[in-house]
């Protein structure tokens, strides 16, 4: 068999991008379907036909892809108009709120408008590239390891188009608790990085700083960043499922579980920072009350919109 010509050259070019368990098969059914295609057409010259069956064939790229059921896009169109609402929202709303924050602090510690100025661009550039780097990686890893049997991927039928209302209420209420994820894992990140309490000249964290130095604080973020990547799913499936459902109820857990636990045990705030707190009992009572109803209210009404077909 001759190695350079037209059809070889295609299948080399298909077949080395796919996984080697399928490169024999896919390699046969290529060259008996080009040769097959040939033969049926009428020409005078075979080469020329054979330049045309190929080139209707396409980008070999594109068509190993399909065998290998490999995305060529970082994020397909399934999930990209979720990936571009949810990116405008954070743009819009989360951006400028941390971008006023920090240069309200700046302001306060230095009284420096120049100092102010640097520092709000600085805290834009920095804050839009960290949302635009993490979200697109999310919505990447989702895009390549979503289940095939997710209502998200599943053949579409008019079955599935969602209650105009229903969807509008759903979709407000995944951004409204993606922004407030988010919210919680900057204001804990930027709290232990800014250090914004001055006490006695010294500069402090609100949340005990001994809590990253185990697997406390990590394991809280951990549980946040699993529940703004179920919000993501469910945004793009329209509602919830049973295994969003449950995965919502574990990391819930993985979040509140720990929070609880240094609450009960006092040690989620920094000791300096509650120095002049006289209530501190009554204090850390409310709270590990207030996570628990929350938490539990979450996982309810998770379930509850799920037998509604939310």
């Amino acid at each position: 068999m001759t190695t350079n010509t037209l059809t070889e050259r295609y299948v080399r070019e298909v077949v080395r991008r796919i996984p080697g368990d399928q490169r024999d098969e896919v390699a046969n059914e290529l060259r008996a379907t080009i040769a097959d295609t040939v033969d049926a057409r009428e020409g005078a010259d075979r080469d020329a036909v054979e330049r045309d069956v190929i080139q209707e064939m396409g980008d070999p790229i594109r068509l190993a892809a399909r065998y290998a059921d490999r995305p060529l896009a970082l994020i397909g169109p399934v999930f990209y108009p979720t990936y571009i609402r949810l990116l405008t929202t954070l743009m819009s709303i989360v951006l400028p709120i941390v971008v006023v924050v920090t240069v309200a602090v700046d302001i306060i510690e230095n009284n420096d408008l120049g100092s102010a100025i640097g520092t709000g661009i600085g805290a834009t550039v920095t804050v839009a590239a960290q949302m635009f780097g993490w979200l697109t990686l999310v919505f990447a890893c989702i895009e390549r390891w979503q289940p095939k049997g997710d209502p998200a991927i599943d053949p579409w039928t008019p079955d599935r188009l969602p209650d105009v209302k229903l969807a509008d209420k759903q979709a407000k209420g995944a951004v409204a608790s993606l922004v407030w994820y988010g919210f919680l894992i900057a204001l804990i990140t930027w709290q232990h990085t800014a250090q914004p309490v001055i006490l006695g000249g010294d500069r402090l964290e609100v949340l005990n700083p001994v809590l990253w130095n185990n697997w406390t604080m990590w394991t809280i973020l951990a549980g946040l960043g699993a529940l703004m990547v179920i919000e993501v799913i469910r945004l793009a499936a329209r509602r919830w499922t049973m295994s969003l459902a449950i995965a919502a109820s574990v990391a819930e857990g993985v979040f509140a579980v720990p929070l609880i636990w240094v609450l009960y045990e006092r040690e989620f705030f920094n000791p300096e920072f509650l120095a002049k707190i006289t209530v501190l009992d009554e204090f850390y009572l409310i709270a590990i009350f207030g996570v628990v109803a929350l938490g539990v209210f979450e996982v309810v009404n998770r379930f509850r919109m799920l037998s509604r077909g939310e």
